[in-house]
């Protein structure tokens, strides 16, 4: 799997990146076909309280799925959207066996 992250208007730290990776790797495990990840990190304006925004988009076999976030940290606003792409993928999984 391929994933491209993208901080827009900021530069990510490394250890940033590396949780993101461990967190999105992890969904491999509920959908083998995954093709491709592409993660944008901002941070929202006007500087509130919760004003980081993760978007995670998966390119899988059949489609993609999307979810994105917003919190207070940017690894809260990972998790969060990794735990929704979870649903959807197990999901779409339930409906390939169906058929």
């Amino acid at each position: 799997m391929e994933i491209k992250i993208k901080a827009i208007h900021f530069d990510a730290t490394e250890k940033l990146e590396d949780f993101i990776e461990k967190k999105v790797s992890k969904l491999e495990q509920f959908h083998d076909g995954i093709l491709r990840t592409d993660i944008v990190l901002k941070v929202v304006k006007p500087e509130t309280v919760k004003n980081k925004n993760a978007s995670i988009r998966l390119n899988i076999k059949n489609g993609e799925c999307f979810a994105e976030k917003t919190c207070n940290t940017f690894e809260e606003a990972i998790d969060n959207a990794v735990n929704a792409l979870e649903k959807q993928l197990i999901k779409i999984k339930e409906k390939s066996r169906t058929k």
